[in-house]
């Protein structure tokens, strides 16, 4: 089920803000009590099998669903670097995908284990997966340049995307050097996260030499994600949690916050970071576009 593809270049996979399945327009009145119509985000729920087990229902805005089950499968630890994917069954009137692997697999006790966090749309992760993230070696030769973190910032802040078209959604985007790869959305930031980590156990993208950028807070989800894929640098322009930074040192990553035009904030992993641009030299932060609609979306 693996196809090695090719990552060179900007965006193997990009939002498709008109797509008009993961949007609508509705009608509504402003504070004035006019009539306004705007754009809101569709939100479904995904009920996830790992062969014959029911795994967990997700709510999605239904893009992916397939790269969704695998990464979430791979981030929950409960598919092994050597497990062979022979198939992935989606049926969009059911609502349901199947993940089907050569090995056997039961997971009912590891199902019992499951913790709520902080991530929106109720993300979980299991009790053991800590006993995984406590086993992950992060590369340290891994840098990042700032003038790379400088670009990618005008690059991702400004390619069109659902938050601009209707808001309340969250975006992540795996990147190399300065090259934003792959980007995916939804309305929790967990499911935007494991979008991406399917997209690379199928196309066996490696995770050494990637930067990981979200646009939600780095709380302790988005550290234990980012480390079980084994990306050493993660990117947010938003702040953080205490719990994530702490995880963040443990685990050797690189932590990096309100990264907002030339200016960011390091706490962990600050040494690979190479200082090769001054911050004088970098663009300001560019102007947001507007997202269309008369009503500001959330």
């Amino acid at each position: 089920m693996r196809s090695r593809q090719a990552v060179t270049g900007q965006y193997v996979l990009k939002p498709d803000p008109l797509d008009p399945d993961l949007s609508t327009s509705v009608q509504g009145i402003d504070q004035n009590g006019e009539t306004v119509e705007t754009r809101v985000v569709t939100e479904k729920p995904l009920t996830l099998f790992l062969n014959r087990q029911e795994v967990v229902t997700m709510m999605t805005i239904g893009d992916h669903p397939d790269l969704l089950a695998v990464g979430y499968l791979k981030n929950q630890n409960m598919l092994a670097d050597d497990d062979v994917i022979t198939e992935i069954e989606h049926d969009d009137d059911l609502e349901v995908v199947i993940v089907r692997t050569q090995r056997e697999t039961d997971f009912e006790e590891k199902l019992k284990k499951k913790v709520r966090t902080s991530g929106c749309a109720q993300g979980t992760v299991f009790g053991d997966v800590m006993e995984g993230f406590e086993t992950v070696s992060l590369p340290k030769e891994a840098r990042l340049k700032t003038s790379w973190l400088y670009a990618l910032s005008k690059t991702i802040n400004t390619t069109p995307s659902l938050y601009l078209e209707a808001g309340a959604i969250h975006g992540c985007v795996l990147c190399k050097q300065d090259n934003a790869l792959v980007y995916m959305e939804d309305v929790g930031r967990h499911n935007a996260v494991d979008k991406i980590a399917g997209w690379m156990v199928l196309n066996d993208v490696p995770a050494h030499d990637k930067i990981f950028y979200t646009t939600g807070r780095l709380t302790s989800e988005m550290v234990i994600k980012t480390v079980m894929m084994g990306i050493p640098i993660l990117v947010s322009r938003s702040g953080f949690t205490a719990w994530g930074v702490e995880l963040a040192r443990q685990a050797g990553l690189t932590l990096i916050g309100r990264a907002k035009g030339k200016r960011f904030v390091a706490l962990a992993g600050a040494e690979r970071i190479e200082f090769d641009m001054d911050p004088s030299q970098a663009s300001d932060e560019p102007d947001k576009i507007k997202r269309k609609g008369s009503v500001p979306a959330e």
